[in-house]
């Protein structure tokens, strides 16, 4: 590791990045664009703003060198009525929706509206690393009646990438990132690392014919915003079906991956979803398995079902591993 040197303003701010020329270029580039107009900023691996140039900084009202996570810089936006406007009442199931697929991808471009009233649009490239680099340019210029068919262009694509319900991704997206994973070209010498679980929750057929289908739900919904606050930026969360989710962590080791996993179902007996029956409770089971060199997205998931399927047959409520 090296330890490099960010200046915002005069003040001084570590920056630590994995060594490497390519990486040292890319941020002396980056320390040469304080003066942009082009609005520039470096996120961390896990979503924590490290650089950014003058231009992001005031759109974004961020005091000089000022670091703080993704989420909760448009969480004190939102309630300031700051930065990007967002068409919703509820942030934070925006901000769940928005989170499934923030990262996820090595590069994806989008339109977006700041208070203001300038019209951005935005790239995020995703680093080997995890670091995320985010640039934006002003085209409030261009035609209104072209901007409408982009806009609908990426509701239609958002939409089909996320579960109607929860907010999360939906199986196509989690499938998807899925073929990914197994797809990466890595160096002959390189350790493969990764690991996938497949998530159920316990008895939730009792749950909707026992409190009715709402109160199902309810439940999916809560489970869902539980598990979702463990997902760190380069994983990737997603209903695969019913009451059945997917988290896929790449760069996990095994260990790594079910310690997240315990963290997650120690939430999960806690929550109390249902505000009618404040003392319902429930559990969920959950079954993982580490990346394996010639693995395909079909292996995973069939092993990772496997697990799950043994810690059904073992009592529920806890993790298995193949």
């Amino acid at each position: 590791m090296v330890q490099m040197t960010v200046f915002h303003d005069g003040n001084e701010q570590k920056f630590i990045e994995e060594t490497g020329p390519r990486d040292e270029i890319l941020y002396n580039l980056l320390l040469s664009q304080d003066e942009s107009q082009v609005l520039i900023a470096l996120y961390d691996q896990n979503d924590v703003l490290r650089y950014a140039n003058k231009g992001w900084r005031a759109a974004y009202h961020l005091a000089p060198g000022e670091e703080v996570a993704w989420g909760a810089l448009m969480r004190r936006n939102f309630e300031a009525g700051l930065g990007t406007v967002l068409a919703t009442q509820n942030f934070d199931e925006w901000l769940i929706s928005t989170q499934s697929r923030r990262g996820k991808v090595p590069f994806r471009a989008f339109e977006t509206d700041v208070v203001d009233g300038r019209w951005l649009w935005m790239t995020e490239t995703v680093q080997a690393n995890g670091w995320m680099l985010c640039i934006a340019s002003d085209i409030t210029p261009l035609r209104t009646d072209d901007r409408r068919l982009r806009q609908d262009r990426d509701l239609a694509l958002r939409a089909s990438q996320t579960d109607e319900l929860t907010g999360v991704g939906n199986r196509r997206f989690i499938m998807t990132r899925l073929e990914e994973l197994t797809r990466r070209e890595l160096p002959l010498d390189a350790a493969v690392k990764g690991c996938v679980a497949v998530l159920d929750i316990d008895h939730f057929k009792a749950i909707n014919d026992h409190y009715g289908h709402q109160a199902g739900d309810q439940v999916l919904l809560d489970f869902a915003r539980h598990a979702h606050s463990f997902v760190r930026r380069l994983d990737c969360f997603g209903r695969i079906g019913g009451e059945e989710f997917m988290l896929i962590l790449p760069e996990t080791p095994l260990e790594t991956g079910i310690g997240i996993l315990e963290r997650v179902l120690e939430r999960i007996r806690m929550a109390r979803p249902l505000q009618n029956w404040p003392d319902l409770a429930y559990t969920c089971s959950v079954g993982i398995t580490a990346l394996r060199a010639g693995d395909t997205a079909q292996d995973l998931f069939a092993r990772a079902d496997l697990a799950l399927y043994e810690a059904k047959l073992g009592g529920r409520n806890h993790i298995s591993v193949i």
